[in-house]
């Protein structure tokens, strides 16, 4: 899987300390750390095997690091989302211009419906969405209809930002994350994490995740079920409701 996969990526910008926090306690970032950060994240996916892009700089929007919450990805399809969130929509064009570089065909979400790519998780056929403060009923519908076939399942979320906050698909499928967090009625079953932070993996080939660094326990069980883990320290866009999600967007 890594071998042929792009990652698009985005480099935190100078205003990345004013970004949104909507769940996490307040406190300062380090810009500098979080390049710091932002570099050994990517240095991780290149040495994974995934050839890394970076999107063009949206210096003046302090939230534009998160790439993943403006495009989702199907295929040979570029979703360009439109976030519940006016402040984040500026970050749009920049993303979709790396999107068209890498050969997808893009469509886009459309007023009056909302979506943030933090919200959509595909499993095989399966696409759980979650719907809450930033993705709506009618983005949902939007979304089902550009992904044609595919099953789409709104999950509805609570005290936390996105359904990716909440929980992601380990390599085989199964999904793991927080359930307090997620209606569980609409999943088929659910891996409890130890620590919030061990909910966010990204998988990055057959037997190999990345995790943050603040989800020891989580890494450790994983390990011990045979999966190579890669742990990274992103606690500066922890600070902003970050995950190590949030922060490409993966293109197999």
């Amino acid at each position: 899987m890594g071998r042929a996969g792009r990652a698009l990526v985005r480099a935190p910008g100078p205003r990345i300390a004013e970004g949104i926090v909507t769940h996490a306690a307040r406190r300062r970032v380090d810009a500098a750390l979080a390049a710091r950060q932002h570099e050994a994240y990517v240095a991780a996916l290149r040495s994974a095997g995934w050839r890394v892009r970076a999107a063009p700089p949206a210096d003046d929007r302090p939230d534009a690091v998160f790439i993943e919450d403006v495009l989702v990805v199907a295929g040979d399809l570029a979703i360009v989302c439109r976030s519940g969130e006016e402040r984040r929509r500026g970050e749009r064009p920049g993303a979709e211009l790396a999107a068209r570089e890498l050969g997808l065909r893009i469509e886009r979400i459309k007023d009056p419906g909302t979506l943030d790519g933090g919200d959509v998780l595909s499993v095989g056929d399966t696409v759980y969405v979650g719907r809450g403060d930033r993705t709506n009923e009618e983005g949902i519908c939007q979304l089902a209809h550009l992904l044609g076939g595919r099953k789409v399942v709104p999950v509805d979320t609570r005290g936390c930002l996105h359904l990716k906050s909440a929980l992601t698909a380990l390599p085989d499928g199964g999904l793991i994350g927080i359930p307090e967090m997620v209606d569980t009625s609409v999943l088929p079953c659910l891996r409890v994490a130890p620590e919030p932070s061990g909910a966010h993996v990204v998988p990055l080939g057959p037997d190999h995740v990345l995790m943050a660094a603040s989800a020891p326990r989580t890494a450790a069980g994983l390990a011990a079920d045979g999966l190579r883990v890669t742990s990274v320290d992103i606690s500066e866009f922890e600070a902003l409701d970050g995950c190590v999600t949030c922060l490409c967007v993966l293109v197999p």
